[in-house]
């Protein structure tokens, strides 16, 4: 049976590391907040920019912009979007793990990767998976600039035909408490048919212009929506899997308190024994 100190002192480690769980959470919280707000600021602009190129697409010649061209597929590139840090539950092992099964059925030596974020970082380097760039330690001071420099870096990579085709694997803010893991194709732009009536607008200037100015544009909004959904759905991540931690110090503290009151319980009445054992033998 546990001594009474080496119990004392796991209650004393774990109320401590209940005090760390409960700050992270709060911490989370607070940026989970902030990346909300931003997240839901951009997602209608993203879909509506989505939407009006849907719409231009099958008006204008593909061979108008080299963003467009849709090639022989030899070669395809990821991009996978992690964190920098850990303690956030299953978020950076759920994308790595879908990214990986992807990539391994297409054959590694047939991918370049895109890493975003260390984790994704140090977990293809240490399978020697061919790693392009890797972009890390900016998720603190997040913004658009840092989409754009990316999503150019991305975007040469396609336009130099190292690669056919570019996925993005990202987490999708859901709610708080769900993130969705999604694989979407980012070039060459490609959308299908759909059965939505059409109407017949009246566009100045040309479709053609328009698809010009706007497609450089969607890409970099798309890369700003991949780290936005992402860097939400971390930060609830996190809250979420520090809240659980908090619970479980919770009973782990209450059984140790058991534990303990049941060991002191126990020494004391052996003690009792003892002295009762003494004086009976002195009587006697």
């Amino acid at each position: 049976m546990a001594n009474l100190k080496n119990i004392r002192d796991r209650i004393k480690s774990v109320k401590s590391i209940q005090k760390v769980t409960k700050a992270m959470k709060m911490v989370a919280a607070a940026k989970m907040r902030r990346a909300q707000e931003n997240m839901e600021q951009a997602r209608p602009y993203s879909s509506r920019l989505t939407e009006i190129i849907q719409n231009l697409l099958p008006d204008v010649d593909r061979g108008l912009l080299p963003l467009l061209n849709v090639r022989e597929v030899k070669r395809v590139a990821y991009v996978v979007v992690t964190s920098d840090k850990g303690l956030a539950g299953s978020f950076n092992f759920s994308v790595l793990r879908k990214s990986q099964n992807e990539i391994d059925e297409l054959g590694k030596e047939n991918v370049d990767v895109f890493c975003i974020g260390k984790k994704a970082g140090d977990h293809f380097k240490s399978r020697r998976y061919t790693i392009i760039e890797s972009h890390v330690d900016f998720w603190g001071d997040l913004n658009f600039n840092h989409a754009i420099k990316i999503g150019n870096g991305i975007v040469s990579h396609f336009l130099n035909e190292n690669v056919d085709e570019i996925f993005v694997v990202y987490n999708k803010f859901v709610n708080v408490a769900s993130q969705m893991v999604l694989t979407e194709q980012l070039l060459p732009l490609e959308y299908e048919a759909d059965d939505k009536t059409v109407i017949d607008r009246l566009y100045e200037p040309s479709k053609d212009e328009i698809v010009k100015s706007l497609v450089p544009r969607h890409l970099n909004v798309q890369m700003w929506k991949y780290l936005l959904e992402s860097y939400a759905s971390e930060q609830a991540a996190r809250m979420v899997a520090m809240e659980n931690a908090t619970t479980n110090s919770e009973d782990m503290i209450k059984d140790l308190t058991l534990e303990f009151n049941k060991v002191r319980q126990a020494t004391i009445t052996t003690e009792m024994l003892e002295i009762v054992s003494g004086a009976e033998a002195l009587k006697g």
